[in-house]
């Protein structure tokens, strides 16, 4: 994927947004786009022509929407960013799906991809762990909700490795 194209939040959103589209029904329109961003169609279509002087996307107006090999390039990488930030809020942080959700769209776009990458090995090391796995959340998730553990770290660490 080239680097040098910077792309804006919104611009990401709208590629994330098409992207999700395509895969579910082999093309988009702006009127779906316009749907699921809760923006008007007119910004659809500046978007859109953003997007296709970048050669992301064919666009034509009032034609469907399609991503270009480039596009669907930035598109996965938008994606997998998305995917992973969620997926750290709901599996180590136990943050509720709709609001893991929200803030990962709104980390995705500034994060470093280095970051994102320790947030997976960090997700995949803790599940994986004898001293972590499953237990170890639901640890961390009745700290966070009462402010204390039932047990002390000898004996949780003691019934992590009995396991």
């Amino acid at each position: 994927m080239s680097k040098k194209l910077k792309l804006t939040a919104s611009q990401e959103d709208y590629l994330e947004v098409i992207a999700h589209l395509v895969a579910e029904k082999k093309v988009a329109r702006a009127k779906e786009i316009a749907a699921k961003l809760k923006v008007s169609r007119s910004s659809v279509t500046e978007a859109c022509r953003s997007l296709s002087k970048k050669g992301l996307i064919h666009y034509e107006p009032y034609e469907v929407i399609t991503l270009t090999d480039k596009g669907s390039e930035f598109a996965d990488d938008i994606i997998y960013r998305h995917q992973s930030l969620k997926e750290f809020f709901i599996k180590i942080l136990a943050v509720d799906e709709k609001l893991a959700d929200s803030g990962a769209c709104k980390i995705e776009h500034t994060a470093p991809q280095e970051i994102i990458d320790r947030l997976i090995q960090f997700v995949r090391f803790v599940e994986l762990c004898p001293r972590g796995g499953t237990e170890w959340i639901k640890s961390f998730d009745e700290y966070y909700r009462k402010g204390f553990t039932k047990k002390n770290c000898q004996d949780c660490i003691s019934l992590c490795l009995n396991k």
